[in-house]
């Protein structure tokens, strides 16, 4: 068997519909950076970034596991993320992709190198709200977040797969996308685990990780992360309550950060907020407020908040 390494580039990958080496991937880095779209200079940086000497790349935290940092990111760690994406969703050398995701951040940096290394025919886009409008290209594999996927609806009949994530999918859109031919799936994940290790079909309420992964909780419920081959320290343990249906999936209940203690009740916004999703006209969300009887804590009532787009 071949060990694929970060210094591998796919034989069959393409780029916009070019066939292109590690070579002319470092002149078309070179050429966006100079004289490309200012989305593609991002891309020209990681292509260089990519291929220079160094085994790592590095990124900024989202502020799963805690306040947002620079962290070294394993660039063989990233190629064993996209082997495992692969087997999970099946993808093949050849297979059509589209990248409308911003570069800057892990999902669109994992989408480039998903394609890199294995030998998908990728399409890079401008990320936009609306990646796909007027397009008629069919696709096998493409990436959202929830607002592109929104105003992706009627073209999204065009692509087989689609993984959405950056954010909670709401009820009216989860109704929207499981109207359609498209096997959608909502992922997990955070810049820590490169990008999503686990993902749930919508509509769904369990998620599976991908493979090389396992999974247990700690001592608040929350959610630890086992895997060797993509984290480098082994684990990652987050902020994410949960409730484990075995060590391969789980259900995502709630930030710890979240949760309100009402007289020592303790409540979970997101699940309200499910709950109450499609059942306002506007858009909104739940939070605490002090109160003197309920205890002593900020975080001791509830209250919600509405606004409009």
């Amino acid at each position: 068997m071949i060990h694929v390494t970060y210094e591998n580039v796919h034989n069959q990958f393409k780029l916009n519909g070019f066939q292109l080496d590690k070579e002319d991937l470092c002149r078309v880095a070179y050429s966006f950076i100079k004289e490309g779209e200012d989305f593609e200079k991002p891309v020209g940086n990681f292509l260089l970034d990519w291929f220079d000497a160094k085994s790592y790349i590095e990124m900024q935290t989202s502020g799963s596991t805690g306040v947002p940092k620079i962290i070294r990111v394993d660039k063989q760690a990233m190629v064993n993320s996209a082997l495992a994406t692969g087997d999970f969703f099946e993808l093949h050398a050849g297979n059509k992709a589209l990248q409308c995701l911003p570069v800057k951040y892990v999902a669109g940096k994992m989408m480039l190198i998903r394609s890199i290394i294995l030998g998908l025919d990728l399409d890079y886009v401008a990320p936009s709200s609306h990646p796909m409008e007027g397009m008629d290209e069919k696709y096998d594999f493409v990436a959202m977040v929830p607002l592109q996927a929104q105003n992706s609806l009627k073209e999204l009949r065009n692509v087989k797969k689609l993984i959405v994530g950056g954010a909670r999918i709401n009820s009216s859109l989860e109704k929207e996308l499981m109207k359609l031919p498209t096997q959608v799936f909502e992922t997990y994940g955070m810049t820590e685990t490169i990008t999503h290790i686990a993902a749930k079909r919508v509509g769904d309420k369990v998620f599976t990780v991908l493979p090389g992964v396992t999974i247990s909780y700690d001592d608040r419920n929350c959610l630890v992360i086992h895997a060797p081959k993509i984290i480098a320290e082994e684990t990652v343990v987050t902020n994410d309550l949960v409730e484990l249906v075995n060590e391969n999936q789980f259900k995502f209940l709630g930030r710890i950060d979240n949760v309100i203690n009402s007289g020592g009740i303790k409540i979970l916004p997101e699940q309200i907020e499910q709950k109450l999703d499609g059942k306002l006209d506007r858009r909104f969300f739940i939070t605490a407020k002090e109160d003197s009887e309920l205890g002593e804590n900020s975080r001791t009532n509830i209250k919600w908040l509405a606004f409009n787009y």
